[in-house]
Order: structure tokens, then C-alpha cells, then sequence
């Protein structure tokens, strides 16, 4: 009997997921658009993955995360053969790094499954949030059918992030352009945090100097406004806003020094 699993992208949308679609739910618990990535094996990712998120955001036990991550992604290990796998996943950045993780890892075990795409409605592509109970079932009902070739071709772009070949995930992205045509954006955004200080910081500089503020409510707000693409939550943009604020205290110091 064909069995029918759905790997959501994050714990929110589980909690407005509508019960009438049928299937067992998987929780991809991850953040890989943020951190180290190198790793042999997804069980050492996991782990420096775990520790980065424990180290640079407190507040988190780095047991609780590795076992938060790892007890779902067995989960996806042990989808049967044949079954039918929905991988639902935005249009951003941080979504689509996790989604190449998936198609990833659902290739490695040799298994053949009916893998779909469902993505959220048109004008809402970086937020199922932004959905209601309705357009989700909708949602399902337009989901991208992958095919077989085209599984094997996804399943390259994690790699390739992970070893940041640039080159080849744009040329990637452009074959796959007229069925996956948001590939390409969230590649583009992802090349250009890579040339330094990267977009991101950019980006948050320039709010701050607009809004002629330091308080960071206002600029996370147009952050996400103005780079929708990149999917970052507050603590990821916290993160870069804390590192400009240290940066600017470290040029008065500087500044202090010189004239002193």
C-alpha cells in the first residue's frame, strides 16, 4: 500500500497544517543556510550543525538540538520504497538549502519514491504563514510532480553547497530554470553573501542608516521586507546585525586610539 509522507519546512507550519490532507507528518528541523556544512557523513553534520546553532544563538542545549534534528531526520530515513514523499518548501533561500539537503538525503538510500514539490500560492512564495486552511489544500493540489531525472539532478545541489561550488550551482539552476524557475533567485542570493561583507550586511547597514536607528525591531522588519529571498529569521539577522554594531564600536575605539 502506497504510504504518504510530508516533510514540512519548519514546526509553524505543522501548527496550522490542514487535518483533512492525509499522510504522516516530518518536521525538517534544520537551518544548514546557516554555518558550517562540511561533513562526511549527514551524522557528523548534524553535530557541528548542532553545536553552531548552540553557540552562536544561547539559549539552546546542544543535546536537545542534535536529538530535535536527528529524531526527524531518521524518520526520513525509514520512508518505505514506493511511497509517496510531499516536500513542502518555499521559495527563499533558507527553505531552498534545506530542501537540496532532502532531495539529498531521500537519494541516498536507493529507494524510489513519488517525490512532489508543494509550494506556497502565487504572491505568497516565501510564506505558507501567509496561507489559510484552504489554500494549503490548494496548495497540495498544484504541487510539482518531480520526475525521475529531475530528482537525481536536485539531489546535486546540496553537495555542491556544502563544497560551495558557486559556478556549478548557477549552471544548475539554470538548466532547471523553466520547471524551477526560483532556483535561480535563491542561488543568485546565496552568491552574492559569499563576495564580503555579503548582501545580508549590506543590506542591514544601509537600513540602519536610513532609519537612522540602532534598534533592532525596525531594521529586522525591512530587512525581511527588502530581502525576502533570503528567509532569515530574526535570529539570523540579529546574528549580523550584533556583528555591525560591534563593528562600528570597534572603528570608535579605533578612532579613540588614533587621537588619544
Amino acid at each position: 500500500m502506497n504510504q504518504i509522507f510530508h516533510i514540512l519546512n519548519g514546526d509553524a507550519l505543522k501548527e496550522q497544517f490542514p487535518a483533512a490532507i492525509p499522510g504522516e507528518i516530518i518536521i525538517a528541523r534544520l537551518c544548514l543556510v546557516d554555518g558550517p556544512v562540511a561533513a562526511a557523513t549527514e551524522s557528523e553534520l548534524y553535530k557541528i550543525h548542532a553545536a553552531f546553532i548552540c553557540e552562536v544563538y544561547p539559549g539552546f542545549s546542544e543535546k536537545e538540538c542534535l536529538n530535535s534534528i536527528v529524531s526527524e531526520m531518521q524518520k526520513v530515513e525509514e520512508i518505505p520504497g514506493d511511497s509517496t514523499v510531499n516536500l513542502w518548501f518555499e521559495d527563499d533561500l533558507f527553505c531552498q538549502v534545506n530542501f537540496w539537503f532532502m532531495m539529498h538525503l531521500l537519494s541516498q538510500k536507493g529507494k524510489k519514491y513519488q517525490l512532489n514539490l508543494v509550494r506556497p500560492k502565487k504572491g505568497a512564495e516565501y510564506s505558507f504563514g501567509a496561507m489559510n486552511q484552504g489554500e494549503l489544500v490548494q496548495a497540495i493540489d498544484n504541487k510539482i510532480v518531480i520526475a525521475s531525472d529531475e530528482q537525481i539532478l536536485l539531489s546535486r545541489f546540496w553537495r555542491l553547497y556544502q563544497q560551495n561550488k558557486l559556478s556549478e550551482l548557477r549552471r544548475l539552476s539554470e538548466l532547471l530554470s523553466d520547471r524551477y524557475p526560483f532556483l535561480l533567485p535563491a542561488v543568485r542570493a546565496h552568491q552574492d553573501r559569499c563576495v564580503q561583507p555579503g548582501r545580508p550586511k549590506q543590506a542591514i547597514r544601509a537600513i540602519m542608516e536610513e532609519l537612522q536607528t540602532e534598534e533592532f525591531g525596525p531594521v529586522f522588519r525591512a530587512f525581511c521586507d527588502r530581502e525576502k529571498i533570503y528567509g532569515y529569521g530574526d535570529l539570523q539577522v540579529k546574528r549580523l546585525f550584533d556583528e555591525i554594531l560591534k563593528e562600528r564600536s570597534g572603528n570608535d575605539a579605533d578612532l579613540l586610539d588614533f587621537h588619544g
